[in-house]
């Protein structure tokens, strides 16, 4: 049979760079599983994007679909024949309608009745004639943000503007947005002309005629490889970003890199400041030397050829130079800047209409660290160092330079805290307490910068919580699960087994004082999000999932207690003895279910043997315990349990029919039972 290659290119005004790797994930996997679905063979995928254009290529797509066979099922047999042994007219009804007569049925048995069957025979239609229902792949693309144009009612990332769609040589038609699919692509803005596509084998040849780099993998490396040149010209260092250089490489079709200069009096600027008027806002690469440090030149990427590309120079260095002097001039300004009066000001400043200003939320932030601090036994000379960087940790935020660079709030915070005459411990926990900014940032390096960085962000998770701003699906505008697993990461890095269900009640205190939202059902929905972010990280780190909801399946206590607790069952469980171990301590959870809560446990009651070794067994465990050691010496203490626990239950009658001894077994019984879950709940776990 003979195969062709399939196209389908949406063409449109300028994508966000942001937005089109997970557009062009989307249209790809899409295709793929639509002729999965309609069971057209075909073999790989080849997807292409710029700011214009999503496009995948299908190469090797069959003719037509593969011919099937579909099992009918029709009435019981029963039904099907008479009391004679003849066809009834339900079973010729269900023959005719699946174009089959009675020659064709045969029974099956279903869950103990015969049933009548018969299967259909269903010819494959031709691709050509299905590929028109790409149309619903095209509309059905996903992005963060969409618009409308003209009168149509479709909403989407940008205006539609051309459609490709093709098999082999063969147009395939429909239309969205009233823009009709053709075989006509469009090449550079400015550069290019249209193109026709002859076949979609020559789609990235055509469009590289006219001055599109159709893959963006050979985009990025054209602009590494001029880069990389401009180096070795230049003796320079030319430190490529990897966030950077993809949206670079996502803002132009055919790229030519160049570079400018800026007058070496900014260098004077913090370096910080810098770099962000060049990569956030301009988008240009910073340079350095060979000792690294920076110089008064930036490289950009241009959507074009070399011409008049010292035109483009000076006008970019025009911008650029402008940036810098805005910047210089804010700089100057802060300086001058007192702290106080920045506190100040603070208080005219909205953090959210339903939660207050900044100022209360500094307050609040004040107060958890202060909880903190004495959680963790801080000294005095720490717990006032990390009272003055929590009291001053905003005080940025009104400066001509944070409001122009929101980035680079905490950074300026501590350059000003230093000029200003603060201690280097106080203005690096300013900079320090935002950490970690993102999933791959580094975490706080000082203790009192993780103390008012777990504060700050435990303020803003519980308040969001409070007024209702709860993450649900994909949409987190404040983002409360970085938030929470940034302090869950603080918490690991700095091996601080500080409960989570213990600060987050501090913290609900906390903003109840304020009279912030609503309590009810407050800890529960916290707990909640909290469970699930651990349940994330744990997940990263291989931890079997029925393991993870067994550690996590009691309260909420130190994070780096549950990954030790959640990594030595999964390191335990494929051992010999963990399946007897687990089945014995998970009889005892199960039968605790049964106790009220339990009462004091009385020696005196026993009437075996087998009652007072068990008990002398939990008061065992009971200490070790309490002595808090590594989860493996936790675990190695459980196990020991096992032949006490199986002699008991040999020997013993729980629900004996004396209510006082049936009662001090019980007591018994959920007495051991919290022990063994304050570590998992065991039953959780599935064993073989």
């Amino acid at each position: 049979m003979s195969k062709r290659d399939i196209l389908l290119e949406i063409g449109m005004e300028e994508m966000p760079a942001r937005f089109i790797r997970e557009a062009i994930r989307q249209l790809e996997e899409k295709v793929i599983n639509w002729l999965d679905e309609h069971h057209i063979s075909h073999g790989g995928a080849q997807s292409f994007s710029t700011p214009r254009r999503l496009a995948v290529i299908i190469r090797e797509a069959a003719e037509k679909q593969d011919d099937s066979e579909e099992e009918m099922k029709g009435p019981a047999k029963k039904i099907a024949l008479d009391k004679d042994g003849n066809w009834s007219k339900a079973a010729i009804g269900f023959s005719r309608s699946n174009g089959m007569t009675t020659d064709d049925i045969y029974f099956k048995e279903i869950k103990g009745t015969e049933y009548a069957h018969v299967k259909r025979f269903i010819q494959g239609k031709k691709t050509i004639d299905l590929l028109p229902e790409l149309e619903h792949i095209v509309t059905g693309l996903h992005f963060p943000n969409n618009m409308r144009w003209a009168n149509h009612s479709i909403k989407y990332v940008r205006p539609i503007r051309w459609l490709v769609a093709m098999f082999g040589k063969e147009a395939v038609s429909f239309s969205v947005a009233g823009v009709q699919t053709d075989v006509v692509t469009r090449g550079h803005r400015f550069l290019g002309s249209q193109a026709t596509i002859s076949t979609p084998a020559d789609y990235e040849k055509s469009l590289l005629d006219q001055y599109v780099i159709a893959d963006d993998e050979k985009r990025k490396q054209m602009i590494l490889e001029q880069i990389k040149q401009l180096e070795v010209e230049r003796n320079w260092v030319v430190p490529t970003d990897e966030d950077l250089l993809e949206e670079v490489t996502n803002l132009v079709e055919y790229p030519t890199v160049f570079f400018g200069s800026f007058e070496e009096s900014f260098l004077s600027l913090p370096e910080e400041v810098l770099i962000t008027s060049m990569k956030s806002h301009q988008r240009y690469f910073p340079v350095r030397d060979r000792s690294g440090q920076l110089l008064p030149y930036f490289v950009s990427v241009r959507n074009g050829d070399s011409r008049y590309i010292e035109t483009v120079m000076k006008g970019n260095e025009k911008v650029l130079r402008a940036r810098l002097a805005d910047a210089e001039f804010f700089f100057e300004e802060d300086k001058k800047l007192d702290i106080d009066v920045a506190l100040n000001k603070l208080e005219n400043i909205i953090y959210h209409e339903k939660i207050g200003t900044l100022a209360g939320k500094v307050k609040r932030i004040r107060k958890i660290t202060k909880e903190i601090c004495q959680d963790l036994h801080l000294s005095k000379e720490e717990q006032e160092l990390a009272d003055r960087a929590a009291s001053i940790c905003k005080f940025d935020l009104i400066t001509n330079m944070v409001d122009e660079f929101p980035e680079l709030q905490g950074i300026m915070g501590e350059k000003y805290a230093l000029q200003k005459g603060e201690s280097v411990q106080v203005a690096q926990a300013i900079r320090e307490h935002y950490m970690p900014r993102h999933a791959h940032d580094r975490i706080p390096e000082l203790t009192i910068g993780g103390v008012v960085g777990l504060a700050d962000k435990l303020d803003t998770i519980v308040a969001s919580f409070a007024i209702g701003l709860i993450p649900t699906g994909s949409q987190d505008p404040y983002a409360l699960r970085r938030s929470a697993a940034g302090i869950i990461h603080i918490l690991l890095d700095k091996n601080w087994n500080l409960s989570i269900t213990n600060l987050l009640k501090q913290t609900i205190a906390i903003i109840q004082e304020d009279a912030i939202g609503q309590s009810e059902g407050l800890l529960k929905n916290l707990l909640e999000f909290f469970q699930l972010r651990m349940k994330f990280m744990l997940q990263e780190r291989g931890i079997r999932h029925d393991i993870i909801d067994a550690v996590l399946g009691g309260e909420m206590n130190g994070a780096p207690d549950i990954v030790d607790r959640a990594k030595t069952l999964n390191e335990q469980k494929d051992k010999p003895d963990f399946k007897e171990t687990i089945e014995s301590l998970a009889r005892v959870l199960n039968i605790a279910r049964k106790a009220e809560p339990a009462g004091e446990i009385d020696p005196s009651l026993f009437k075996n043997g087998e009652e007072q070794i068990l008990y002398d067994k939990y008061e065992e465990l009971r200490e070790i315990f309490q002595s808090r050691p590594d989860a493996r010496a936790r675990f190695s203490a459980l196990k020991q349990l096992q032949p006490a626990i199986t002699a008991y239950f040999d020997h013993t009658m729980v629900m004996a029919e004396d209510s006082a001894i049936r009662n001090n077994r019980l007591s018994q019984m959920k007495k051991l039972a919290d022990l063994i879950g304050s570590f998992a709940q065991i039953n959780e776990i599935h064993v073989k």
